[in-house]
């Protein structure tokens, strides 16, 4: 069954043209990553989703349900956790659920429960009484979740969720978003760590102005590209290289400085160029120490399809 379902959806603000006749469908039970650049019309896309901004043109179906005949009940099988943290800092955490959970129709004891159940999930069940305010960055990050999930959504949207966080509520939250999948729910992700992606999503679409510009498991998105080789050369002193002149060797198709002195070239697998990188090096007086062939990941699909990284 899809669950999301959205046809030549077009959103323009004034001029600009933040969605572009997009189509896209999410299948129930997916952890579906959506990707893109900023200013792909991502969080655009996700804000008509929720009806928190109203379409140019274009259908909406959720749950098998037209948006616009069905807003109402639509809204109350989703839940939203947003990019920037919305919490009441003058509320506790277990107000904060309470007053986000009954604005979905929970009242009286199942609205109590629900809240504490959501706490409970969160890690956060020794805190009900705190507020955000004394919280670190990733509690409040596992709140806002809670916030969103006690209604026990059917859809749940996650925009950047882990942004800005420490490492262990970062592992913490991953794992809470496979428990909530394994329970039943489809879920929509979006992240600037391509690592996050390519652990949690079973399926990945990436937008770029405004629309869908490849879709597909990370398998098949990978299959776009399989033309290409990536190298990662580590050498004695990056500074040293002419990176203009290694894009300039035939089939390279891109040339970046990472850390430890190392650069990644990505070339077309077909054009065998090696020993003309090693002789552009020799030649700007580089030392080899290290060479070796990597596996094409998502972040290289990234790359050739937008020709930007992911937190351009």
């Amino acid at each position: 069954m899809k669950i999301v379902e959205i046809e030549q959806l077009t959103k323009k603000f004034e001029k600009n043209i933040a969605v572009d006749n997009l189509d896209l469908a999410i299948e129930e039970g997916q952890i579906f990553g959506l990707l893109g650049p900023n200013g792909a019309g991502k969080s655009t896309t996700i804000s008509v989703l929720c009806g928190l901004l109203k379409k140019t043109s274009g259908v909406i179906r959720l749950f098998g349900e037209n948006q616009e005949q069905h807003g109402i009940e639509i809204k109350q099988r989703i839940g939203l956790v947003p990019q920037d943290i919305a919490l009441y800092n003058d509320l506790s955490a277990f107000e904060n659920v309470r007053f986000f959970a009954g604005l979905y129709g929970l009242r009286g004891k199942a609205l109590d429960m629900a809240a504490e159940t959501a706490l409970e999930f969160v890690g956060l069940a020794d805190k009900r009484k705190d507020k955000p305010g004394t919280f670190s960055g990733g509690m409040k990050r596992r709140l806002n979740i809670a916030c969103a999930i006690a209604h026990k959504p059917a859809l749940i949207i996650m925009d950047e969720p882990t942004v800005g966080i420490d490492p262990q509520s970062r592992n913490y939250i991953l794992k809470s978003i496979k428990k909530l999948n394994a329970s039943g729910c489809t879920i929509i992700y979006t992240s600037h760590y391509m690592e996050e992606v390519e652990e949690l999503c079973d399926y990945i679409a990436i937008i770029d102005h405004g629309k869908v510009i490849a879709e597909g498991t990370k398998e098949q998105l990978v299959s776009l590209v399989s033309d290409m080789k990536e190298m990662r050369i580590v050498v004695d002193d990056v500074q040293k290289i002419d990176l203009e002149d290694l894009r300039t060797i035939s089939g390279i198709q891109l040339v970046e400085v990472m850390a430890g002195n190392t650069v990644k070239i990505t070339s077309n697998s077909e054009v065998n160029n090696l020993n003309k990188v090693l002789e552009a090096l020799i030649r700007q007086s580089v030392e080899v120490i290290e060479m070796n062939q990597q596996t094409l990941n998502l972040e290289t699909v990234f790359l050739n399809l937008t020709g930007r990284k992911l937190r351009d």
